[in-house]
């Protein structure tokens, strides 16, 4: 197919990706109906249950825009209001949540999946948030923020970008997941390892600069702060009950992004060069996905590949490589395998072996 003759056949599709952030709306909507507590839980069963099914039954789309596309499909605004559009509404499906949490005819267990429900829509908002953070227009990376202040993951706009991108695929970087290492003993390294980075950046950032980095400048702080602000709001306005919903959504929310970070990058390793550096990044070096439902949920973050090749690359113009490792489903049910650590490494383990030939030394693998 020529370049003349070539459309996006996702075009009018990606906007489906804001049904996410309407999730909460749905679960009200739902009980109101219904009158079945059960979908208080409708995140979880949508995200979990759903979408690994529409993924088997619709499939997968290897189609790349041909090169000569991908000028017009960066310059075209429209994909941009797809990624701006869902702040709004995440930020709405927030305050009805609060505003529920308060309702006394809502049971401790249905506020709970209420509340897991709402970390579905702020996990999936951090996918967002890093659409955004990695472009040059200073509004983009202030949505970005915006985005993560709901998980106070604030720090994650820092770590990510100059972090993760520089480190990945290495024993260096706390958000690459190592050969027989569980998810569960990745979480913690993660989350207190990416925190810690990230302040170490920002700190060595302002010190280059002959600043102090206890100043509105540092990006950490200003990050957490503005979770701050919008906590002390949300509770200044509906009372003091929702903070334990409050929390678990963030808890979950940020747990949703490390375990895609997860299985982003599982044992796969680059190699170090005669001169002691690590070899440039690669396809490679992530896995990925083509499943259609999810990469249009998720703004084609399963093409993790060309992201880390292209970081400032919008959703729309990532490609897929031949020769970049491919999961055996989407994210929503490699996330579930990843849950439980032995189905996960009798699915992933030879995958990672077969990629490397067989040969363990050139795995990121941990002492097991």
């Amino acid at each position: 197919m020529t370049a003349p003759d070539w459309q996006d056949g996702k075009r009018y599709l990606w906007p489906l990706g804001l049904l996410v952030p309407l999730i909460p709306f749905g679960a009200w909507l739902g009980v109101l109906l219904t009158g079945s507590p059960v979908f208080w839980w409708v995140g979880p069963i949508l995200v979990f249950v759903v979408f690994p099914l529409v993924d088997t039954i619709v499939g997968q789309d290897t189609e790349n825009p041909p090169e000569a596309e991908i000028p017009g499909l960066e310059a075209d605004r429209y994909y941009r209001w797809c990624t701006y559009l869902y702040l709004p509404v995440q930020y709405m499906s927030l305050v009805l949540a609060c505003w529920l949490w308060t309702r006394p005819e809502l049971g401790v267990v249905d506020r709970i999946g209420l509340a897991v429900s709402v970390g579905c829509v702020s996990g999936i908002a951090i996918n967002t948030a890093h659409e955004l953070g990695h472009k040059r227009e200073n509004v983009e990376r202030w949505l970005s923020r915006i985005a993560l202040a709901q998980t106070g993951y604030g720090h994650f706009y820092v770590e990510h970008n100059r972090g993760h991108h520089v480190r990945v695929a290495t024993p260096e970087d706390p958000a690459s997941s190592r050969l027989g290492e569980s998810f569960w003993a990745f979480l913690p390294r993660s989350v207190v390892g990416s925190a810690r980075s990230a302040w170490k950046l920002e700190f060595a950032r302002l010190r280059r600069g002959g600043g102090n980095p206890w100043t509105w400048r540092n990006d950490v702080l200003t990050s957490w702060a503005m979770t701050v602000v919008l906590f002390a709001v949300l509770l200044a306005v509906f009372g003091p009950g929702i903070w334990p919903y409050l929390l678990v959504q963030a808890v979950f929310g940020f747990s949703l992004l490390e375990v895609v970070n997860y299985l982003e990058h599982y044992g796969l390793s680059r190699q170090r060069e005669t001169t002691g550096r690590y070899e440039k990044v690669r396809p490679s070096h992530s896995w990925n996905s083509n499943q259609v439902p999810s990469n249009l949920l998720l703004f084609h973050l399963q093409r993790h590949s060309d992201h880390h090749t292209y970081p400032t690359r919008r959703y729309q113009s990532l490609r897929h490589f031949d020769e970049a490792p491919q999961l055996p489903s989407g994210y929503p049910l490699m996330i579930v395998l990843a849950w439980v650590t032995p189905l996960w490494r009798r699915v992933m383990d030879p995958r990672v072996l077969a990629h490397y030939g067989g040969d363990l030394s050139r795995t990121n693998r941990g002492p097991q």
